[in-house]
């Protein structure tokens, strides 16, 4: 899969050449290299420290090996130092200089040997061929660090050579193709290693990012379906439960009521004179007086109860757990909160009110439909009776 283009890496340097998503990756990747570079470098110091079993048998406990034994100490202390520092204290930021530091320093201590022991040439070469692999694969750091340090390594080596050896042109010659192919394969090898890392953290970057943008659809689908499910359950303008959602709640509460033989009481309401509203000052009035009474109701009302708009302006509350004269109690409150409501301007002399027709089963032992017929039945005797009144009654 084609990476973006923010994602291009450098052909040269194997770095992301997006600046800020290269201190990202190393950001990411510093928590675990600095503990990977504090150990790399602890074992190329104690490696290079070893080589002093060597040095004593070649030079002796004189003059010579005190001076060598002092380069190597100094090398492999500041080496030490440096891997302590970067594993307690480097945090996750990459410093150049104090990443290529350990490189410089061994590099200059493997150049040394060279006019403290000449004689031991051949095997230096191998060490400074060992020790430029190392440079590029055993101690993490960037190319353009590693290179660098690799070049004054050989270069520095090869120029001791020539002045502290002897070494005639056509062997120089030889040391240097030896040095450079070295120098080649760990800078391929590092390049293809950088360029690798970094175009998977970018698929891994795009994984994440995909699967953000899954989540979020997933999230935003969730929203959809809860909003279409409000929509499919409530009134669009009151809010309230529509018709089909207050039934499938109502029978629920009805029969937990009957399960547990509790009163329920039911209320059907009707806006005294709608058609008048409507026709005196205007839909927009009478839609204003809905949602009123859809508030009132909410007020004044438990959160267990049920509230539905059943159809124009009737609205149906069920309330379980509720005697017939807690219910008329209820009924009557709400009645006077909506005498109570205030409109202003040419509607001001219009107060409007409820009928209210009050239905209880005490034991919970009903069918809903019977309840509701019997609430309907009792709102038309208030009606009749001349409106803005609660109507009860109850069976056994």
């Amino acid at each position: 899969m084609a990476l973006k283009q923010q994602y291009r890496v450098h052909e040269w340097t194997g770095q992301f050449c997006d600046a800020m998503l290269e201190q990202d990756y190393r950001r990411t990747m510093m928590e675990g290299a600095r503990h990977t570079f504090s150990l790399a470098v602890s074992v190329a110091a104690l490696v290079f420290a070893m080589f002093a079993i060597s040095d004593y048998f070649l030079l002796g406990p004189g003059e010579r090996f005190q001076r060598i034994m002092a380069m190597r100490a100094v090398v492999v202390g500041s080496c030490l130092w440096v891997a302590f520092f970067v594993r307690h204290w480097g945090g996750n930021v990459y410093r150049h200089w104090l990443h290529a530091l350990p490189l410089w320093v061994l590099a200059t201590g493997v150049i040394l040997i060279v006019p403290l022991r000449p004689e031991s040439l051949p095997t230096q070469i191998t060490a400074v061929v060992v020790a430029t692999m190392a440079f590029f694969l055993l101690i993490p750091n960037l190319l353009t660090v590693a290179l660098p340090a690799s070049l004054f390594l050989n270069i520095g080596f090869l120029l001791a050579a020539l002045q502290f050896t002897g070494i005639d042109a056509i062997v120089a010659l030889r040391i240097a193709l030896l040095l450079i192919m070295g120098v080649v394969v760990g800078f391929c090898a590092l390049l293809r290693l950088e360029s690798l890392q970094r175009k998977q953290y970018a698929l891994l970057c795009e994984e994440r990012g995909q699967n953000q943008l899954l989540h979020q659809e997933i999230a935003r689908r969730k929203a959809l379906e809860e909003q279409l499910r409000h929509v499919a359950e409530h009134d669009a303008l009151t809010l309230l439960n529509n018709r089909a959602h207050f039934m499938m709640l109502a029978n629920k509460s009805l029969q937990r009521c009957g399960v547990e033989k509790a009163p329920f009481s039911l209320f059907m309401i009707d806006v005294d004179h709608f058609k008048r509203i409507n026709d005196t000052w205007g839909h927009l009035y009478g839609d204003w007086v809905l949602t009123r009474i859809a508030e009132v109701c909410e007020q004044l009302l438990w959160p267990g109860d049920v509230i539905g708009r059943f159809g124009g302006e009737e609205f149906i509350v069920a309330l379980p757990n509720t005697t017939a004269s807690d219910a008329q109690q209820v009924a009557e409150r709400l009645k006077q909160r909506v005498a109570e409501l205030a409109s202003t301007g040419d509607m001001a002399s219009l107060r409007p009110s409820v009928t209210i027709g009050v239905a209880t089963a005490q034991d919970g032992h009903s069918e809903l439909d019977d309840l509701i017929q019997r609430a309907d039945e009792l709102l038309y005797v208030g009606k009749r009776a001349g409106r803005d009144r609660v109507v009860v009654c109850t069976d056994g």
